[in-house]
């Protein structure tokens, strides 16, 4: 089975015959089997050349990079070899189509939303008491249908979250600061973990999209920019609560991160070295953990969710099927 490879010492990268090698900075080698090797992250200084890239794209695997913060900095993308036109027009088309466009961000916070709810749902039903938030975002989302402007629904969405965060002190076992969502910059430990996580998540579907015939430019919720990938914004917001919420609840709670794990200089900007790689670690048993698909019958990956959720859209915007989004059964 092929992984993500994560590297955080700092080196070289090189290609080595029809392998990867990692020389790292104290000159220990890793050959690293380019067969197993599913997309790669860097978290620390590493020097790549030309002709490793060319390989990379050969092969077709995105590289993604974070600074010295752990803010994602951006990623490789290799040239495209599933293309189609035909789903290219209809991603346009559905674009530049509002009531199209609308349909397709509905439906995401639609999915956001219920996905919000069922951690809520499991936490209350664990003695947290949680019905009031619980009361408050089933009305926002009962008013989701009431607008039409991307603008406003965007507003519900953040209205939606506002009241969600408002919960995780009575979610998280620790003693947590954390009032508000802060993003730039992230002010304390549980906006810093969010920051992190919710750009690892973002990665982690551009990867998937490149498996597709998917444009990761056109997007729907989030407006198209020159200056990322969007359409991994929109489908992340549905995969959120999942993977990065119910991750940060079981680091926390299980006391595997605290404070201390974070460089109090940086005004908690910057995981310490041990943390960021436990974090890393945990996120990739859970991307593993499999489910059995209830409409597929089999087991499935939670990475390989995400696969299935862009076919879903692929065939929505194909008018195969009306897209509905992913929400969790368990």
């Amino acid at each position: 089975m092929s992984k993500s490879y994560y590297l955080f010492s700092s080196g070289e990268l090189k290609r080595k015959d029809n392998t990867l090698q990692f020389i790292k900075s104290n000159g220990e080698k890793r050959d690293l089997p380019i067969e197993v090797i599913y997309d790669i992250y860097i978290f620390s200084e590493v020097t790549i050349n030309t002709k490793l890239l060319n390989f990379l794209s050969q092969i077709g695997i995105c590289v993604h990079f974070f600074n010295y913060y752990e803010f994602y900095a951006g990623s490789f993308y290799p040239r495209e070899k599933l293309v189609s036109g035909d789903l290219l027009v209809h991603q346009v088309m559905h674009y530049s189509d509002y009531d199209k466009r609308v349909l397709l961000a509905k439906k995401f916070v639609y999915g956001a939303s219920d996905n919000i709810l069922r951690n809520l749902k499991y936490y209350d039903n664990r003695g947290r008491d949680l019905k009031e938030e619980i009361e408050s975002i089933e009305k926002l989302k009962s008013s989701i249908d009431l607008y039409y402007n991307i603008n406003e629904i965007m507003g519900i969405e953040g209205n939606i979250h506002k009241v969600y965060y408002s919960s995780w002190k009575k979610i998280i076992n620790q003693e947590i600061d954390f009032e508000k969502r802060v993003k730039r910059p992230p002010d304390n430990m549980i906006n810093s973990l969010i920051s992190f996580l919710n750009s690892v998540l973002y990665t982690k579907v551009l990867s998937e999209i490149y498996k597709t015939q998917l444009n990761p430019t056109i997007s729907y919720l989030h407006e198209p920019s020159v200056k990322r990938f969007s359409l991994s914004l929109d489908t992340a917001e549905i995969f959120k609560p999942l993977i990065v919420d119910r991750l940060i609840f079981s680091l926390l709670n299980k006391k595997m991160i605290s404070d201390n794990d974070f460089d109090k200089d940086s005004n908690f900007l910057r995981l310490k070295d041990k943390a960021l790689k436990t974090i890393m670690e945990e996120l990739e048993k859970r991307l593993t953990t499999t489910i059995n698909h209830r409409s597929l019958k089999r087991d499935v990956s939670y990475k390989h969710l995400i696969r299935l959720e862009l076919y879903k859209i692929s065939k929505h915007l194909l008018n195969e099927k009306e897209y509905k989004p992913f929400v969790i059964w368990w």
